[in-house]
Protein backbone atom coordinates (compact mmCIF):
# COMPACT_ATOMS: atom_id res chain seq x y z
CA UNK A 1 0.00 0.00 0.00
CA UNK A 2 1.29 3.41 -1.04
CA UNK A 3 1.46 5.66 1.71
CA UNK A 4 0.50 9.23 -0.27
CA UNK A 5 -2.47 9.59 -2.21
CA UNK A 6 -2.47 9.65 -5.57
CA UNK A 7 -3.89 12.44 -7.17
CA UNK A 8 -5.20 11.92 -11.26
CA UNK A 9 -7.21 12.84 -13.52
CA UNK A 10 -10.52 10.39 -13.96
CA UNK A 11 -12.25 7.31 -13.03
CA UNK A 12 -10.84 5.05 -15.54
CA UNK A 13 -6.87 6.38 -14.29
CA UNK A 14 -8.05 4.88 -10.84
CA UNK A 15 -9.20 1.84 -11.63
CA UNK A 16 -5.68 1.36 -14.18
CA UNK A 17 -4.14 1.95 -11.02
CA UNK A 18 -5.82 -0.39 -8.91
CA UNK A 19 -4.32 -2.79 -11.57
CA UNK A 20 -0.70 -1.51 -10.73
CA UNK A 21 -0.49 -0.96 -7.09
CA UNK A 22 -2.48 -0.65 -4.00
CA UNK A 23 -3.27 3.04 -3.41
CA UNK A 24 -5.94 5.80 -2.42
CA UNK A 25 -6.44 7.80 -5.42
CA UNK A 26 -8.47 10.96 -6.03
CA UNK A 27 -9.55 11.86 -9.78
CA UNK A 28 -9.86 15.88 -10.17
CA UNK A 29 -12.55 15.08 -12.89
CA UNK A 30 -10.02 16.98 -15.29
CA UNK A 31 -9.63 20.69 -14.90
CA UNK A 32 -12.99 22.06 -13.65
CA UNK A 33 -11.26 20.88 -9.62
CA UNK A 34 -14.55 21.89 -8.02
CA UNK A 35 -14.05 23.31 -4.07
CA UNK A 36 -14.73 19.74 -3.02
CA UNK A 37 -12.60 18.38 -4.92
CA UNK A 38 -9.58 20.16 -4.22
CA UNK A 39 -10.30 19.78 -0.40
CA UNK A 40 -10.26 16.50 -0.05
CA UNK A 41 -6.88 16.78 -1.94
CA UNK A 42 -5.85 19.16 0.80
CA UNK A 43 -6.69 16.89 3.80
CA UNK A 44 -4.57 14.35 2.04
CA UNK A 45 -2.18 16.44 1.08
CA UNK A 46 -1.95 17.66 4.77
CA UNK A 47 -1.96 14.11 6.53
CA UNK A 48 -0.46 11.62 4.23
CA UNK A 49 0.84 13.64 1.45
CA UNK A 50 0.23 13.73 -2.06
CA UNK A 51 1.75 11.77 -5.42
CA UNK A 52 0.66 13.93 -8.77
CA UNK A 53 -0.03 11.32 -11.59
CA UNK A 54 -1.73 13.52 -14.77
CA UNK A 55 -1.72 12.94 -17.89
CA UNK A 56 1.50 13.21 -19.64
CA UNK A 57 -0.54 15.87 -22.12
CA UNK A 58 -1.49 19.24 -22.43
CA UNK A 59 -4.48 19.24 -20.06
CA UNK A 60 -2.81 16.90 -17.49
CA UNK A 61 0.23 19.36 -17.43
CA UNK A 62 -2.02 22.86 -16.89
CA UNK A 63 -3.61 20.50 -13.88
CA UNK A 64 -0.14 19.53 -12.48
CA UNK A 65 0.99 23.59 -12.46
CA UNK A 66 -2.35 24.13 -10.63
CA UNK A 67 -1.81 21.64 -8.22
CA UNK A 68 2.27 22.50 -7.51
CA UNK A 69 1.31 26.39 -6.75
CA UNK A 70 -1.80 24.93 -4.51
CA UNK A 71 0.35 22.21 -2.65
CA UNK A 72 4.60 23.16 -3.33
CA UNK A 73 5.56 19.63 -1.75
CA UNK A 74 2.97 17.40 -3.53
CA UNK A 75 5.20 14.37 -4.82
CA UNK A 76 5.59 14.29 -8.70
CA UNK A 77 5.51 11.16 -10.83
CA UNK A 78 5.57 10.48 -14.62
CA UNK A 79 4.42 8.33 -16.84
CA UNK A 80 6.59 8.92 -20.40
CA UNK A 81 4.29 9.62 -23.25
CA UNK A 82 4.74 6.32 -25.47
CA UNK A 83 3.85 4.22 -22.66
CA UNK A 84 0.67 5.91 -21.93
CA UNK A 85 -0.70 6.14 -25.43
CA UNK A 86 -3.23 3.41 -26.76
CA UNK A 87 -6.26 3.04 -29.03
CA UNK A 88 -5.43 7.10 -30.68
CA UNK A 89 -6.01 8.05 -26.73
CA UNK A 90 -2.93 9.48 -24.16
CA UNK A 91 -3.47 9.44 -20.41
CA UNK A 92 -2.29 7.28 -17.32
CA UNK A 93 -5.60 5.31 -18.70
CA UNK A 94 -3.50 3.98 -21.10
CA UNK A 95 -0.60 3.06 -19.81
CA UNK A 96 0.69 -0.53 -18.45
CA UNK A 97 0.75 -1.66 -14.69
CA UNK A 98 4.37 -1.86 -14.99
CA UNK A 99 4.89 1.71 -17.04
CA UNK A 100 2.86 2.86 -13.52
CA UNK A 101 4.68 1.05 -11.28
CA UNK A 102 8.13 2.44 -12.53
CA UNK A 103 6.30 5.86 -12.66
CA UNK A 104 6.26 5.64 -8.73
CA UNK A 105 9.61 4.67 -8.25
CA UNK A 106 10.72 7.68 -8.97
CA UNK A 107 9.44 10.76 -7.11
CA UNK A 108 10.62 14.30 -7.52
CA UNK A 109 8.98 16.76 -5.41
CA UNK A 110 9.02 20.61 -7.27
CA UNK A 111 11.84 23.29 -5.52
CA UNK A 112 10.68 27.10 -6.17
CA UNK A 113 14.40 27.43 -6.46
CA UNK A 114 15.80 26.85 -9.34
CA UNK A 115 19.55 24.66 -9.01
CA UNK A 116 20.40 26.69 -12.36
CA UNK A 117 22.56 23.60 -12.71
CA UNK A 118 21.76 23.11 -16.47
CA UNK A 119 21.90 25.90 -18.99
CA UNK A 120 20.49 26.19 -22.63
CA UNK A 121 23.49 25.68 -23.78
CA UNK A 122 23.37 21.91 -21.90
CA UNK A 123 19.73 21.36 -24.11
CA UNK A 124 21.86 22.33 -27.10
CA UNK A 125 24.90 20.45 -26.30
CA UNK A 126 23.12 16.72 -26.14
CA UNK A 127 20.63 17.54 -28.92
CA UNK A 128 17.41 18.21 -26.53
CA UNK A 129 16.76 21.43 -27.99
CA UNK A 130 17.21 22.61 -31.78
CA UNK A 131 17.58 19.71 -33.68
CA UNK A 132 15.28 17.20 -35.68
CA UNK A 133 15.81 14.40 -33.00
CA UNK A 134 15.20 16.62 -29.76
CA UNK A 135 12.01 15.50 -29.35
CA UNK A 136 12.48 11.85 -29.17
CA UNK A 137 15.50 12.71 -27.14
CA UNK A 138 13.64 14.61 -24.53
CA UNK A 139 11.04 12.14 -24.57
CA UNK A 140 13.86 8.84 -23.68
CA UNK A 141 15.98 10.91 -21.13
CA UNK A 142 12.69 12.38 -19.39
CA UNK A 143 12.05 8.73 -19.21
CA UNK A 144 15.18 7.95 -17.96
CA UNK A 145 15.36 10.32 -15.39
CA UNK A 146 11.75 10.09 -14.41
CA UNK A 147 10.58 13.77 -14.95
CA UNK A 148 8.19 12.98 -18.36
CA UNK A 149 8.17 14.88 -21.84
CA UNK A 150 8.00 18.39 -22.05
CA UNK A 151 9.27 21.27 -24.68
CA UNK A 152 12.37 22.53 -24.56
CA UNK A 153 11.57 25.32 -21.86
CA UNK A 154 9.49 22.76 -19.62
CA UNK A 155 11.99 20.14 -19.71
CA UNK A 156 15.03 22.24 -18.66
CA UNK A 157 12.95 23.55 -16.25
CA UNK A 158 12.05 20.08 -14.81
CA UNK A 159 15.83 19.69 -14.69
CA UNK A 160 16.69 22.63 -12.54
CA UNK A 161 13.44 22.03 -10.42
CA UNK A 162 13.02 18.51 -9.41
CA UNK A 163 16.48 17.81 -7.74
CA UNK A 164 18.34 16.00 -11.37
CA UNK A 165 21.84 16.08 -10.60
CA UNK A 166 24.65 16.29 -13.23
CA UNK A 167 25.73 12.76 -12.67
CA UNK A 168 21.97 11.31 -13.35
CA UNK A 169 21.35 13.78 -15.90
CA UNK A 170 25.22 12.72 -17.88
CA UNK A 171 24.25 9.24 -17.21
CA UNK A 172 20.45 9.68 -19.06
CA UNK A 173 22.16 11.53 -22.02
CA UNK A 174 24.90 8.80 -22.45
CA UNK A 175 22.48 5.64 -22.30
CA UNK A 176 20.30 7.46 -24.83
CA UNK A 177 23.45 8.07 -27.35
CA UNK A 178 24.27 4.37 -26.90
CA UNK A 179 21.19 3.01 -27.89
Amino acid sequence: MIKQVLVVEGKSDIQRIAQAVEADCIATEGFTLRKAVLETIRVAYEKRGIIILTDPDTAGERIRRFLTKKFPNAQHAFVPRDEAFANDDIGIEQASPESIRKALEVLHIESLESSHEFTSQDMVRYELSGFPNSVANRARVGAALGIGYGNGKQFLYRLNHYGITREAFTKAVEFIQEA
